[in-house]
């Protein structure tokens, strides 16, 4: 075998095991069984001893091949059932690059599905060396005879196209009693997933906070320990400006983050090739304020592609390894994201400076291993980006370019890997050789499908981000209610990246003790890829640094088939007593896929029935009805709307349903007006014009409400804006007027200037409509207000007809006027100043 050093194994140590039989030495070789797709390669096996002989070994194939020899069948005795299930171990030393999968049915029952990375397919000239472990629980087992059935199985999109390529080379092949119960039902490998949930690509603000929650809970990465990336920049302002709360939610739900902070662009180092103090202090600020909250953080992003510095890079990782392990001594230091960028000559880059053209200083160091390898040294944790089909690009390739590093393996890449950025863009395709139906789907499906094989945690580049993204985006994640959150779709009629990533995070990055369940339709489900999941999160160990623990049970159902499947299964609970808890199945909303459950009595044997479609991942999310304490539903607003009426939204709060409470005027006596509502918002109708109500809301019997919110009905509203065109007299390329109306605060339409008068911005509202009132918000810019106004209406935008005049306030102006009908608003500024004319977002009003 190879001297090569391995990574220690991610996860919690397995327990030993005695060895009811191995086939094969663990020598590196495959040379004792007979070659894949020969005569001499048998469809079945019938164990003699624990070890094999030679001359047996002879019929035992040398790896499986989806085209010639896609199965195997070991039939072996036990002549007591294994009291904590046994472990299956195969250790690959070469497979294909279309990440081929082994489906392990012990006695007809789907025990799992193996990954299998490889690069055989690339000029790579390292293979890909693997050990991989199935945990079979003791209710796949009997006594006597057993049979162990290992399927080359397609990917779910794919045709037989595939079946040529699935293929893969085993060393080993072995099976252990367990001597202990197993903290992990291990499947296959080890594996940590995640997103990154911030606002507008870059703020870690009030909306990103209260869509963190939904977001981990729809993609079931919630309270397993999973990891979220936490990249808010020190060079974009207000990027930061929630990023306490932001970690505290991450806590909350049991994860951990992966933090990158300090800019690396502007830094001139010092004499000795330290930082120099202003980064320094950035540094330390930030870790003094939030190191309690994440575990690792990441050197830089992409340092060729965006022209960084090879010098700096290691000023900061040895920064980490002396100061910032000393105010986090639970910090685990992660390589840079590498992109693996050429040199500029081969493929040019962003951020040039000056007359030199480089990408990165030298030019061309992020696609050289030997000097990747001097931060790969200084850290404790190796990177790589990729997307589509990169990770196996020959050069270039997160997976290639990290056996290149390491100069190959032994057993798993040489460090554990934390790929900081994943995913496929909305114009990657699968491979067309592998046959899919929806290409789009089946590259996102097998890029996830190869991190599982040859990475150790990975983190899907963003949820809401543009040609990349996971819901849908282009709005103000402040002015957005996270349960109307929806998926993206790449390609319409195609399978979504959420359900994609669900279906793979419910099968192999949720973690805890195994629940033992027993399959009542077994007969059903003979030889059927559906796979069941059932774990208790808390046996988990407290996270690093943070401390956060999860008290949660997971029941998870997935059918990896391409036709339904019901499924009947009895859990055992960890406690005999009742559980509630959230249900999350399929649904393009995120309260179309989560429903609230309540009322499961557990003996503590507890049943469940699904019936799943194709590809389709349900999970439940449970807990003893005890330990679920009251909580008020949070961020309690309301808002007029058409016909005087109020809505009101607010943020979920453990329970089935909700009550909301009215009281006219301010006073004290709440009265319940609405009961059983299942969604987060409700409007209030036939309300009096002028009148003050005080609304509430609660989950039914709970002892707490939400804080109280008080509103004057009205029928003045402000229009839908989507139809509107807005311009301006002011240099357009400096400020684009559409920044008005976009529904995000942070940006905006401003003078570029100090202000003058005669500058105007001009609205279409696309036909004409009855107003009463203007309203500029330029809260964010407070002093930005017009030292004089003049307000004009027309119906051709040619004849002008001013109705209002005066100055403007700190923060807001609101101009009301008598009822006018218009199509075309124009606010001219007639005063000047030394501050720019800015209008963050602008609303005009009306009562129809």
């Amino acid at each position: 075998m190879s001297k090569l050093s391995a990574a220690k194994d991610a996860g919690p140590a397995l327990p030993d095991g005695t060895v009811l039989w191995q086939l094969g030495k663990h020598d590196g070789t495959a040379g004792e069984f007979a070659a894949a797709g020969s005569s001499a390669a048998k469809e079945a096996f019938k164990v003699a001893s624990v070890s094999a002989k030679t001359a047996e070994l002879q019929s035992v194939p040398s790896g499986l091949r989806g085209d010639t020899n896609p199965e195997l069948r070991i039939m072996y005795k036990l002549d007591k059932i294994p009291v904590n299930g046994v472990l299956f171990r195969v250790s690959i030393i070469d497979a294909y690059k279309s990440i081929p999968q082994m489906s392990v049915f012990s006695n007809r029952q789907l025990s799992g599905i193996i990954q299998i990375a490889g690069v055989a397919g690339t000029d790579s000239k390292y293979t890909f060396r693997k050990t991989y472990e199935l945990y079979i629980p003791k209710e796949q087992l009997v006594a006597g005879t057993n049979e162990l059935k290992l399927q080359a199985a397609r990917g779910i999109y794919s045709s037989d196209l595939e079946d040529k390529y699935n293929w893969w080379t085993w060393d080993d092949l072995s099976l252990e009693s367990l001597n202990a119960p197993i903290k992990e039902p291990i499947h296959g490998s080890y594996t940590l997933t995640g997103t990154m949930v911030n606002n507008k690509q870059f703020y870690f603000d009030e909306g990103a906070v209260t869509h963190l929650p939904y977001i981990m809970k729809w993609l079931g990465v919630a309270y397993s320990g999973n990891i979220m990336r936490t990249s808010c920049a020190s060079d974009v302002g207000r990027s930061c400006s929630n990023m306490e709360e932001y970690y505290k939610v991450l806590k909350d739900y049991n994860m951990q983050a992966v933090a990158l902070y300090l800019y690396t662009g502007d830094i001139k180092l010092k004499a000795d090739g330290s930082l120099p103090d202003d980064a320094e202090k950035k540094l330390t600020d930030y870790f003094q304020k939030y190191s309690p909250y994440f575990q690792y953080y990441e050197v830089d992003n992409e340092p060729g592609l965006f022209n960084r510095s090879k010098a700096v890079n290691l000023a900061i990782a040895n920064w980490l390894n002396e100061k910032g392990k000393t105010i986090a001594p639970h910090l685990q230091t992660v390589a840079p994201g590498w992109a693996y960028w050429p040199s500029y000559s081969t493929d040019s880059c962003g951020n040039q400076k000056g007359t030199l053209k480089q990408c990165g200083d030298p030019d061309g160091w992020e696609r050289d291993s030997e000097q990747r390898n001097e931060l790969e040294e200084v850290t404790d944790l190796t990177n790589g980006h990729s997307y589509g089909e990169s990770y196996i690009f020959s050069h270039g390739g997160s997976f290639t370019e990290n056996l290149r590093t390491f100069g190959g393996t032994a057993d798993g890449l040489g460090k554990k890997m934390l790929t900081t950025e994943f995913g496929t863009s909305d114009t990657h395709v699968d491979a067309y050789q592998y046959g899919a139906a929806e290409r789009t789907s089946a590259v996102f499906d097998r890029i996830m499908r190869g991190h599982i094989g040859y990475a150790d945690m990975f983190i899907q580049h963003a949820a809401f981000f543009k040609n990349f993204s996971l819901f849908k985006y282009g709005f103000n994640l402040e002015e957005h209610d996270p349960a109307k959150t929806e998926i993206y779709y790449t390609k319409e009629g195609e399978d979504s990246r959420v359900s994609i990533m669900r279906r793979l995070s419910l099968a192999y990055a949720t973690h805890g003790a195994p629940l033992s369940y027993e399959i009542t339709n077994k007969d059903d489900l003979a030889d059927k890829l559906l796979y069941v999941r059932a774990v208790d999160t808390s046996t988990l160990e407290p996270q690093p640094g943070s401390k956060a623990t999860s008290n949660k049970v997971l029941v998870n159902f997935v059918n990896f088939e391409d036709t339904p499947q019901t499924v009947h299964v009895k859990v055992n609970m960890p406690k005999k007593t009742v559980y509630e808890g959230e249900r999350f199945g399929s649904g393009d909303s995120y309260e179309a896929a989560r429903s609230y459950v309540s009322g499961k009595s557990a003996t503590p044997v507890l049943e469940f029935t699904e019936t799943l479609a194709p590809g389709e991942a349900v999970q439940y999310i449970l807990q003893p009805s005890s330990e679920v304490a009251d909580a008020a539903p949070q961020s309690f607003k309301a808002a007029a709307v058409k016909g005087l009426s109020v809505k009101l939204n607010w943020l979920e709060a453990p329970g089935a349903s909700y009550e909301v409470l009215r009281a006219d005027g301010s006073g004290t006596d709440l009265k319940v007006i609405a009961t059983g509502i299942k969604a987060t918002e409700y409007t209030d109708s036939k309300l009096q014009e002028g009148t003050l109500y005080t609304y509430a809301v609660r989950v039914p019997g709970s002892s707490v409400m939400s804080e109280k919110t008080q509103i004057t009905a009205t029928g003045l509203v402000p229009l839908d804006r989507s139809q509107w065109k807005v311009s301006s007299n002011v240099n357009t390329e400096a400020s684009y007027p559409g920044n008005a109306i976009d529904g995000d605060r942070r940006t905006r339409w401003d003078t570029g200037k100090h202000q003058a008068s005669g500058e105007y911005l001009q609205v279409d509202l696309g036909k004409e409509h009855s107003i009463e009132a203007v309203e500029m918000d330029y809260t964010l810019s407070s002093y930005d207000y017009p030292r004089g106004y003049e307000l004009y209406v027309s119906d051709d935008a040619s004849n002008w007809k001013r109705i209002a005049s005066g100055k403007g306030k700190l923060e807001k102006t609101k101009i009301e006027f008598a009822k006018v009908n218009a199509r075309y608003i124009k606010i001219l500024q007639t005063g000047s100043g030394g501050n720019y004319w800015s209008i963050q977002e602008l609303q005009i009003f009306s009562r129809e």
